[in-house]
């Protein structure tokens, strides 16, 4: 059985925001495939019990480091903070167990990178590394830093933040042996760091609920619903500019925006300070009834790159989506046909207004994108493909190890 040691932000388990969900359930379909993986992690709880034997989760002592120690630091703030000493105490026990595999979740991990360098330059087998990216993080804070509605000072930390992110980016992108992305686009870019060596496409996969049927009709209500976990800098950002957009255009028109998930009570105080079309729920653990309701969902993803996870709760509840042009990039071309899309937040709040009040262009598109998202999105492929791409490169590895030695000398040929 091949091990695996992953290295990571949180324990994604519970997996209820986009970042978890992902590396939980890619770590999970990788232990499907026949691996055996320990996760390293702040927080979190144990995975689901059926996966006990092939997946064990280790919750990092203490706590993360306070965000002034990570401002002074050379590492980007999300990596600064996890590298504690409790974190590093941790990975110095495990690095003394036999790994054929490390795995580097996300770009904080990259704080871990160093260490994991020179203990493969220590022993015989040298495990393979693998960087598992969320998203082309130096493209995702140069848009922030760009974008952001901020105060000087504030805007000055952003682009620090850039600098020091794609410096530790760059170094783990020509340092691993595999690098995974979530979209071709986030491979094309990672290319121009990488020059050489693998890089995996890994989209996420489905295994959530399923609407086996629907149909949008007057008696809908003329509801758009956005949902996620918004305590995430540039996911804040984002929500805040829709609504911003969006709130008046839907009151006049008698349209309501429900905002389902974890919004930070600054956020939201804020907002709903201002609002007369937007209702805040908080989270909900079934999403089934609000999703049944609306005849829209939202994706209001203007900063930061990488595949939206929410699209696949939307085309599994066939709720049809409207989207940033550019949010959509992961998808494919045939899916990208089935969305309402616009450039910018305003013209994306004046489409849903246009066509929130057409059932048949709005069944037909969740038809389509329901049928072609079953076809794409499976996990146990992704398990399987990247098992497949790690083992092909220990085999690499193996012959190459095997043509530098010397060749094997008879008794006689000794003499």
């Amino acid at each position: 059985m091949m091990r695996c040691l992953w290295i990571g932000h949180h324990l994604p388990f519970p997996m209820h925001e986009g970042a978890k969900l992902y590396s939980g359930k890619l770590a999970l379909a990788f232990s499907r495939s026949g691996a055996f993986v320990r996760m390293l992690g702040f927080g979190g709880e144990a995975p689901p019990a059926e996966h006990g034997e092939r997946i064990e989760c280790i919750s990092v002592p203490g706590v993360r480091r306070r965000a002034v120690t990570g401002l002074l630091s050379s590492m980007p703030l999300k990596a600064a903070l996890d590298a504690t000493p409790g974190y590093m105490r941790l990975l110095e026990r495990q690095l003394a167990q036999p790994w054929d595999v490390i795995v580097l979740d996300n770009y904080s991990a990259g704080w871990a990178l160093d260490r994991c360098l020179a203990h493969r330059k220590v022993g015989g087998n040298a495990p393979v590394l693998v960087h598992v990216s969320h998203n082309h993080e130096e493209k995702v804070w140069s848009s922030m830093a760009r974008h952001a509605s901020a105060s000087i000072p504030h805007k000055l930390l952003l682009w620090q933040n850039h600098r020091k992110v794609s410096r530790l980016e760059r170094h783990l992108a020509r340092s691993v042996d595999l690098l995974t992305t979530i979209t071709d686009d986030d491979a094309r870019s990672f290319r121009e760091s990488r020059s050489r060596g693998p890089i995996l496409t890994l989209t996420p996969g489905y295994d959530g609920p399923v609407v086996a049927s629907r149909t949008i009709t007057t008696d809908t209500l003329r509801r758009a619903v956005i949902v996620g976990s918004f305590h995430w800098i540039v996911k804040r950002e984002n929500l805040a500019r829709f609504i911003a957009s969006a709130d008046r255009l839907f009151a006049e028109h008698g349209i309501e925006l429900i905002v389902v998930g974890d919004v930070p009570q600054d956020l939201r105080s804020s907002l709903e300070a201002s609002v007369r079309a937007t209702r805040f729920t908080g989270f909900l653990s079934d999403l089934g009834p609000v999703l049944s309701q609306a005849r829209i969902a939202v994706v209001p993803e203007l900063i930061g790159g990488g595949f939206k996870l929410k699209f696949l709760d939307y085309f599994f509840a066939r709720v049809p989506v409207a989207t940033i042009g550019a949010a959509a990039a992961g998808l494919p071309l045939e899916l990208r046909k089935e969305l309402l899309t616009s450039e910018d937040f305003d013209g994306l709040a004046r489409v849903i207004v246009e066509q929130i009040d057409q059932p048949d262009t709005l069944n037909r598109m969740q038809e389509k994108a329901f049928a072609l998202a079953q076809s794409l999105y499976r996990w146990e492929d992704r398990g399987s493909q990247l098992a497949r791409a790690i083992e092909r490169i220990r085999h690499d590895e193996t012959a190459g190890r095997t043509q530098q030695s010397p060749a094997a000398m008879t008794p006689a040929q000794e003499l």
